[in-house]
């Protein structure tokens, strides 16, 4: 890991998002409806989103164990779309950008598990960072 020892605690925050993209209405009927056999799809995700931001450093090498202090899981549906916006802050030493874009992998990942038994044409898409504040550089 880089040595993160002789720097400061500032507030970081970064957004992320992932996209996941069925391949019929009724797939997102199905969603809205509640009628996914394995569960409350958006519920289901986000606790698996909230547990893969806060397992980042378990799972991924180089990244630093840090205090995760607000995380929020936010979907936006559109046609056969759902995008997957997750925001996460701390006040620490080094960013969490990795950390927001393992939990948006996650909630996609878990999105498509519990989709595939409807559709087989379940795609996940774009998983990327939208904006990072805090330490030396902002993005977004």
């Amino acid at each position: 890991m880089v040595d993160i020892t002789q720097k400061q605690n500032t507030h970081r925050m970064a957004i992320a998002e992932a996209i996941v993209q069925v391949s019929s209405p009724e797939t997102m009927q199905a969603i809205a409806n509640g009628e996914v056999p394995k569960g409350d799809v958006f519920e289901m995700s986000r606790a698996a989103g909230l547990l893969g931001v806060k397992k980042t450093a378990e799972l991924l090498p180089d990244c630093h164990p840090l205090p995760i202090e607000f995380t929020a899981i936010r979907y936006e549906t559109k046609n056969l779309e759902i995008r997957i916006e997750i925001e996460v802050k701390t006040f620490y030493k080094t960013g969490v950008e990795v950390e927001a874009m393992h939990g948006a992998s996650l909630v996609a990942l878990n999105m498509y598990d519990m989709l595939k038994p409807l559709d087989k044409g379940v795609e996940i898409r774009h998983i990327r960072l939208l904006q990072k504040r805090g330490g030396k550089s902002d993005v977004g």
